[in-house]
């Protein structure tokens, strides 16, 4: 039989097949509403770092996004090549959040929260002020994503493929990077610094390390939102942008990739839904959703499965007819595999009582 790598490389490949055949077979809202599910896929993923799987507390991701978006319209408007637009966009942004993360990781709880609170607070006034580079309140716009006559792709199917494209390599780069050693070392600086500090780990340059690449991925979701959106404001950078990005990683989950996936979907999707409902309760609607979600799945939607799966072990039959039988037939069997388990297992669990 095949071997279960060489399964898990061919549903692997499929599924990619599957993705990049996505643009092609959607009409242009469509298109253009999962390109914004992917731009903040990523902005939620940058925040699921620095929250979900380092455990700071940060309101300010949303600033990195707008920094991300400036830089792209100003580069993309001064004829800069792409290619330097785009590490421009992830370089200062990253800069930026170093400088404040040397700063914030000293921090804990509500300090670290109000300092990055102040990221969009200061952000709009700021670039209101910055008009020369930033276009003041009127913001900037740049069309430098039009697809190019030889892909023969319309606009919204190449924009859709550039932030699968880019979108995928930040959430496969992210993932090998929670799943190794960083990311163990982010797990147990999250669970008791103490205990991180006494195995030879570093709190703070751990948490730098997460700030950090949280506003690198900030950086590319706001080069990201440039492409698709080709507009951006210092309305981009505001303090309601930041709580719902906030709402939509709890949603999605916590320390989660998918999660950042869901949260990504929620944003987009979300008003988009409560204006149909009612447009003047839209973010009544929101505000009742988010509490519905916490209350049914306080892991955020990415625990449905799990909590389905055991809702369903719960209503099995428990199997009480058979330990009714007679005394040589289950105890018996019971005992035996109780004293084989251990054996089994590979793991000494010392004498069964």
């Amino acid at each position: 039989m095949f071997s279960r790598a060489w399964v898990r490389r061919a549903i692997t490949a499929i599924a990619v097949i599957a993705v990049l055949a996505v643009p092609l077979g959607f009409d242009e809202y469509t298109n253009q509403n999962l390109a914004r599910i992917g731009v903040f896929a990523v902005a939620v993923l940058g925040l699921n770092v620095v929250m979900g799987y380092t455990g700071q507390v940060s309101l300010g991701q949303i600033f990195f996004v707008g920094v991300g978006a400036y830089v792209t319209a100003y580069g993309a408007t001064h004829g800069w090549n792409i290619g330097v637009v785009l590490v421009a966009s992830i370089l200062i942004p990253g800069v930026i959040g170093l400088l404040v993360a040397l700063a914030a990781a000293r921090l804990g709880g509500l300090a670290i929260a109000m300092l990055t609170l102040a990221l969009p607070i200061v952000g709009v006034p700021l670039a209101k002020r910055l008009s020369d580079y930033t276009g003041g309140s009127q913001g900037l716009s740049s069309a430098f994503s039009s697809a190019p006559e030889w892909s023969g792709l319309y606009n919204d199917q190449w924009q859709l493929y550039v932030v699968l494209v880019v979108g995928g390599a930040v959430f496969l780069l992210t993932r090998n990077l929670v799943r190794g050693k960083y990311g163990r070392a982010f797990a147990i600086v999250k669970s008791n610094e103490a205990v991180a500090a006494s195995m030879g780990i570093s709190p703070y340059r751990y948490k730098v390390l997460a700030f950090t690449v949280a506003s690198l991925i900030g950086g590319v979701s706001g080069f990201l939102y440039m492409a698709v959106v080709q507009f951006t404001s210092p309305e981009t950078l505001s303090l309601g942008h930041s709580v719902t990005l906030l709402a939509s990683m709890v949603i999605g989950g916590s320390a989660s990739i998918v999660g950042s996936l869901l949260g990504g979907a929620y944003y987009v999707l979300a008003p988009q839904l409560a204006n149909h409902v009612d447009p003047n309760t839209t973010e009544l609607l929101q505000g009742a959703l988010l509490l519905l979600v916490l209350f049914l799945l306080p892991g955020g939607l990415v625990s449905l499965p799990r909590v389905i799966a055991r809702k369903l072990r719960r209503n099995r039959p428990t199997g009480g007819a058979d330990r009714q039988q007679s005394s040589s037939g289950a105890p018996a069997r019971g005992r035996k595999a109780v004293e084989e388990a251990p054996t089994m297992s590979g793991i000494p669990t010392g004498r069964p009582e």
